[in-house]
């Protein structure tokens, strides 16, 4: 079977391909965005076949999907922050591009049968809390004066009390906070409208943090294990907004790839979005530790409280509709995880580019 994965060059992308050229003819497409690839990447995949380009041209991506029965969507500018002042690019290559892609499927003469497209658990904005008096309740973000106070955690919409963060399922609202975040909702919700309309299975899978080997280090606007670690192989403390205590889902790229495989060959979540994740919440301060210890630095966190514009404050998977749908249990245990990353760090430079990015976001701002 011939399989398209945009953006398979990528840190997902690229370990979806090593397993998928092991049973299926590979076509990926990627522009090796410099941001995120300085140079080309070493780990490509020989037993795929390249189409380096824009996926935003036509040209490009109907050359990519000809003859292919599955596309794997994994293409997007990625990072929450920037998302926010380079608004055209972000919705150019999200949410135009995608649409773009969607108009080939359905107007152009093409063999796609299956597509499965990479959301993120951005769309969801706040995740799902309880309160001991209202029971499971959906805050909205907190309110600059709040934060100013530094009252970090959430509070109930009716009865105003503390409440503590529970497992987010695919049912609640959707309430993106970035532009970032909007367009991937796009991707989502034009993906599946369209695969409904025409017939096209589709599936949506909501990622949550993602980790892991491949992780471009030298990206400022990438993941926080990624951005930790170029701070402490630079010698420098990771830097923590809030108080560090707010809790993240951290799941290993091994096991995305899994989720993704689970989609292609089974039929049981056609037209659905499922969140990917562990099911486990970790904070931030947790993970900084993590990495220290493991780097062996001789740092310590730096915890700033202050805070910045749309931030979450709790957010982990409800992960048991993937798992009664697909089969669905990661493998990956955190330590693990991590120590594959660690070892991946040290292997490769890593230039330490959160200084400068956090003054652009300062200068538009973004941050306190």
């Amino acid at each position: 079977m011939r399989v398209l994965v945009t953006g398979g060059a990528g840190f997902i992308g690229s370990h979806l391909v090593d397993v998928l050229v092991k049973k299926h003819e590979v076509v990926v497409l990627d522009n090796l965005e410099p941001q995120v690839h300085p140079k080309k990447p070493n780990y490509l995949n020989e037993e795929a076949e390249y189409v380096f380009g824009d996926i935003r041209d036509r040209g490009v991506l109907k050359k990519a999907i000809e003859g292919v029965e599955v596309i794997f969507h994994e293409a997007a500018a990625v990072g929450v922050g920037q998302s926010m002042y380079e608004i055209e690019r972000y919705v150019e290559v999200n949410t135009t591009a995608t649409a773009r892609m969607l108009d080939i499927l359905v107007n152009e003469e093409n063999d796609v049968k299956k597509l499965i497209v990479a959301s993120s658990m951005s769309i969801y904005g706040e995740g799902a809390y309880e309160c001991e008096d209202c029971g499971v309740v959906y805050p909205e973000l907190r309110t600059e004066e709040q934060l100013k106070r530094r009252e970090w955690e959430l509070r109930c919409p009716v009865c105003g009390k503390v409440v503590k963060p529970v497992a987010t399922s695919e049912d609640k609202a959707l309430h993106p906070t970035s532009i970032y975040a909007i367009t991937k909702r796009d991707q989502e919700e034009m993906c599946l409208t369209v695969g409904r309309a025409y017939g096209i299975p589709t599936v949506a899978l909501r990622y949550f943090n993602v980790y892991g080997p491949r992780q471009s280090l030298n990206n400022p606007y990438t993941g926080v294990c990624a951005i930790f670690s170029a701070r402490i192989k630079n010698g420098k403390p990771p830097l923590i907004f809030e108080d560090g205590l707010q809790t993240r889902d951290f799941v290993s790229v091994h096991d995305i790839v899994q989720a993704n495989l689970r989609a292609m060959d089974s039929a049981n979540a056609n037209y659905e979005a499922l969140n990917v994740g562990t099911g486990k919440s970790v904070s931030i301060l947790g993970i900084a530790e993590l990495l220290l210890r493991m780097y062996k630095g001789e740092q310590k966190p730096e915890i700033t409280n202050r805070y910045r514009a749309g931030d979450i404050r709790h957010c982990f998977a409800d992960i048991t509709k993937i798992r009664n749908k697909l089969g669905f249990k990661p493998k990956i245990l955190l330590e693990d995880g991590m120590r594959e990353l660690v070892a991946w760090g040290e292997s490769v430079e890593a230039e330490d580019m959160f200084e400068r990015a956090h003054e652009e976001l300062r200068r538009k701002g973004l941050v306190e």
